[in-house]
């Protein structure tokens, strides 16, 4: 059954359906405002599926001849959208008094209404109303508006598409009409008509003007860079003929042409000079256009072209011109920058490179932006990675890394220990100036967990004279020892050595000095003096200035304690085995463990926020024992094996990146073994030449919802066969099915109707409703259906969340007897389709696990009798990615953790920690454990949650 042809949609909210009778009585007799009114409600009832076959004649002879234009252009879509035949097919006598009407508009002197009108006729799909019209159509592309000229080109182009014995000269005449045209708008409409009626014309157009394309306005260059695109894939011999011509379009004034240019230019041209070209223009549109959303997008394109290798070699050479899209302020754009960069970069740009981004890294630093932070965790990043890759350029990098170490912003202070733990270990020559600017750098860092990394790098690699030189440097940070009698005097109200220092040093100021009594006089509210006593105070009524380190303790973060307690102990150990003096180690170790015990006795003397816990204490116990017992199994744990996991960590993680980049350089492989060869001289001259077809992938895009997936893929009928649900039972008087066809935002809902009676069905209405973020974009018209008659139709669905949605509804018809309901089955949108695999590090997925608030815990009840056959099954199911390695998860040991990520379409991530287990005794026993899903939405916790508890039932049922 074949839809009636719609091209205008009126969004109107609920209407109470008026009677016929008033509606024809305003239409009659009300005034030109009532009459628009009217006509208003009349076009969005029709559209709502009311049928007013009796109100054609009444609009025909009472609201036709009005000369109101706002009523000229309501009459345009209410004839639009009427029905314009009978029941049987045949065109109604009244659309014939249409017709006329509509003759007379177009010899109307107002160029207003002849344009609207000729508008209007590419919407007709009535040859019988198109034919008498023909000749005054064809008068109006002589008109001396171009508005009525550009219209009656587009008027001739549809109507010669879909009915071309009516205009059959029509190539001919819009090729002579553009050869007298100035106007650009006429001449894109008649340029446009050429290039889908007939290439040839079009073609010895483009030639006899080809020097004067730049003069041309934007919007004829479009479709002039259309035309060449699709000559030279359907004939690569006319390359040679047009390729200059884009060229120059390459310089266009406008962004769009500039744009269309380069990325036809890369598709018919492999030469290194169309590929540096292409690829500067991109880079010009993304620095110079303001629009974040073009920025990405022709990033995007310059990344596609990137995965070419003949293009990659090429694109090496303007690594910095792709460095002046830095100066976006949009920290994605600048991320997706850093990348490309970073993948193009070879040796001979580095240092420049290196260089950019140093002068990246001091902008930021007296810059205060929501997204500097992050920005600045990128250069981080970046230049860890350029480090690694090449380790030349390791020793200009470093001191520029080691001043974020002092930065309040902790994301990047992290990424540069990181960097620093494993460039001392790869590069053993340049540990001497790592230690050296860590060793500066250590009295500045603000934060306890930077502390805490850089402690354990010292104690890691600090070796001969520098020993002593790390533990000043601590015991400085640190303040006082013994750290319990300092704060005692502190409180007490007595200076410290600390404050003593300082007041050495701001001697001659006014006011340095502080109250240096034990108790202090206060003014009552009678006006006499009161004393009172520092030991009858709560204590530490006020924030005291201490060392950084002495700070961290007394705020209770005894994990501090205990990391610094491990490194002093191996620089003890260290440095014993250097020294060969044993008073001078004696003194060393004593003065470590002095620090050690003093740690120990302010956790248990109440001076902190928090008393020490137990496991920090035992280790720091253990420190001591160490140092004074000297076991060479204790000496060896300190000394070596420490170093020894840190470089297997980093060895595994070499592998595992290694292993990532051979998977995709695998999946990327054109060319498969059993792939067929192509011959040159059987072919059609187009493969292997050109690049790939964007009109056709556009298409696929559209269609499939991805650039990867083919339509084939989706015509097959497995695929459509997989999405089919069924909405009421056999045995029912309406048989109803649905194809759900889920295209990213969009839901299309096909729905096959068949009557299983033996009547004639009148008004039959799919009536539909919705549950969760989806929402009904139009209401489906009803039909007529004849005796075990059918019919499909189509209704669209509006997605704004990944969240499991409901689709529910009945179908309502009309009999000669009575109206009835059939109640359809509800239609479940799989989350599944919005979800699809991602990767984060380990740090970002703590951060989102920490800052998420929605958590959905799911019991493992399956089938499964192992670990790994059970995480497989729940990432295919889920749709997600395990970021935990793939040598973390193997072998057997009875139980299982991994960490599960996944992003939807719309940019929420979803996070999952599985914890499984199984007796190893007993190979037949059942997975049990829990899966702990957190998101940042409700709807998305709770929508994967009962996706897993679903493909659990049906694992459990299969089994």
């Amino acid at each position: 059954m074949t839809q009636v042809p719609c091209y205008t949609i009126i969004n109107s909210p609920d209407l109470e359906v008026p009677n016929e009778m008033q509606l024809k009585q305003d239409l009659e007799k009300g005034d030109t405002n009532v009459k628009i009114e009217t006509l208003k409600k009349v076009i969005k009832l029709m559209l709502n599926g009311e049928r007013y076959p009796g109100l054609i004649m009444t609009i025909i002879r009472f609201v036709l001849p009005v000369q109101n234009h706002m009523i000229k252009k309501l009459l345009l879509i209410f004839w639009e959208i009427v029905p314009k035949t009978s029941a049987d097919g045949k065109l109604l006598q009244e659309m014939i008094l249409v017709c006329d009407a509509y003759r007379k508009d177009l010899q109307h002197p107002n160029e207003f209404l002849r344009g609207s009108t000729l508008r209007f006729l590419c919407k007709l799909k009535e040859p019988e109303l198109l034919e008498p019209l023909m000749p005054a159509i064809r008068a109006c592309l002589d008109h001396r508006h171009s508005y009525v000229r550009r219209n009656a080109v587009l008027a001739i182009f549809t109507i010669y598409k879909n009915f071309d014995w009516l205009v059959p000269d029509g190539p001919e005449l819009i090729a002579n009409f553009l050869d007298t045209q100035q106007d650009m708008s006429c001449k894109r409409n008649a340029f446009l008509m050429l290039l889908h009626a007939d290439q040839e014309r079009a073609l010895n157009f483009l030639a006899s003007c080809i020097d004067q394309v730049q003069s041309f306005g934007d919007i004829l260059q479009l479709v002039i860079v259309e035309l060449i695109y699709k000559v030279c894939h359907a004939n690569p011999a006319e390359r040679s003929r047009f390729i200059r011509c884009i060229y120059n379009l390459l310089n266009s004034p406008s962004n769009a042409v500039r744009y269309e240019s380069a990325g036809t230019l890369i598709t018919l041209s492999l030469a290194p000079t169309a590929i540096k070209a292409a690829a500067g223009c991109y880079i010009e549109l993304i620095v110079k256009e303001s629009d974040n959303n073009v920025k990405l997008i022709v990033l995007d394109r310059l990344i596609a072209m990137k995965e070419n290798e003949n293009m990659e070699k090429v694109m090496q050479d303007l690594v910095m011109d792709v460095l002046r899209v830095l100066a976006a302020p949009d920290i994605e754009v600048r991320r997706k920058t850093l990348a490309l960069a970073m993948d193009l970069v070879y040796s001979r740009n580095i240092n420049e490179m290196i260089q950019v981004l140093q002068k990246e890294v001091a902008k930021t630093h007296n810059v205060e932006h929501e997204d500097t932070g992050k920005y600045r965790q990128l250069l981080v990043r970046t230049l860890h990675t350029c480090s690694i890759k090449f380790p030349d350029v390791a020793s200009s990098v470093i001191p520029v890394l080691v001043e974020f170490l002092s930065d309040t912003n902790e994301l990047a202070a992290v990424d540069v220990l990181i960097f620093i733990r494993e460039a001392i270990q790869k590069f053993p020559a340049l540990r001497g100036l790592i230690i050296k600017h860590l060793i500066e750098a250590f009295p500045q860092i603000k934060s306890s967990k930077i502390h805490r990394a850089a402690v354990w790098i010292l104690g890691e690699y600090v070796e001969g004279e520098q020993i002593p030189e790390v533990i000043a440097a601590i015991q400085q940070t640190l303040g006082e020892i013994p750290m319990v009698d300092a704060e005692q005097r502190r409180l007490a109200g007595d200076q410290t050595e600390e404050q003593l220092q300082q007041q050495q040093q701001q001697q001659g100021t006014a006011g340095s000095g502080e109250q240096t009594t034990n108790s202090s006089n206060k003014v009552t509210s009678d006006g006499t003096y009161a004393t009172q006593s520092a030991y009858s105070l709560a204590p530490v009524t006020k924030k005291e200035k201490r060392p950084p380190l002495r700070q961290y303790l007394m705020d209770g973060d005894f994990f501090f304690g205990a990391a610094l307690s491990a490194t002093l102990t191996k620089l003890a150990l260290r440095y014993a085995e250097l020294v060969t003096d044993a008073r001078t180690v004696n003194r060393l170790t004593t003065q470590v463990m002095l620090i050690m015990s003093s740690i120990l006795h302010l956790g248990k003397s109440g001076f902190p926020t928090k008393p020490i816990t137990y496991d920090d204490s035992d280790r720091i116990m253990i420190c001591l024992r160490t140092l004074s017992e000297r076991t060479p199994e204790a000496v060896g744990v300190f000394l070596h094996d420490c170093r020894d996991a840190l470089s297997k960590m980093l060895d595994a993680q070499t592998e595992e990146d290694q292993r990532m980049l051979k998977e995709k350089q695998r999946a990327t492989a054109k060319v498969q073994p059993d792939s067929p060869v192509l011959f040159a001289q059987l072919s059609n001259g187009r493969d292997n030449q050109l690049g790939e077809n964007v009109f056709e992938s556009s298409l696929n895009q559209a269609l499939a919802g991805t650039k990867t997936a083919q339509i084939s893929d989706m015509s097959s009928p497995n695929n459509k066969l997989n999405k089919v649900t069924q909405l009421t039972g056999f045995s029912d008087p309406v048989y109803a099915e649905a194809y759900v066809n889920v295209n990213q935002y969009d839901i299309v809902l096909d729905v096959l109707i068949v009557n299983q009676t033996n009547d004639t069905l009148q008004n039959c209405t799919l009536e539909l409703a919705t549950l969760g973020d989806l929402k009904l974009v139009e209401r489906p018209h009803p039909v007529v259906l004849a005796p075990h008659d059918f019919c499909n139709i189509k209704a669209n669905v509006k997605v704004s969340s990944t969240e499991n949605g409901i689709i529910f509804g009945n179908i309502v018809y009309d009999t000669a007897l009575n109206t009835n309901v059939v109640v359809l089955n509800t239609i479940h949108i799989d989350i599944m389709d919005y979800i699809i695999p991602a990767s984060c590090t380990d740090t970002e997925f703590r951060q989102m696990w920490q800052d998420f608030e929605w958590e959905n815990k799911v019991t493992v009840n399956t089938s499964f009798t192992d670990l790994h056959e059970y995480l497989k099954h729940l990432l295919k199911s889920t749709n997600m990615k395990c970021l935990t390695p793939e040598k973390a998860l193997s072998g057997q040991c009875g139980f299982m953790a991994a960490n599960m990520y996944a992003k939807s379409i719309f940019g929420e991530n979803a996070l999952a920690n599985l914890s499984i287990e199984k007796p190893v005794d007993d190979p037949d026993s059942k997975v049990t454990g829990h899966i702990r899903i957190r998101a940042k939405s409700q709807g998305m916790a709770l929508s994967l949650g009962d996706k897993i508890s679903s493909s659990q039932k049906q694992s459990v049922q299969a089994a």
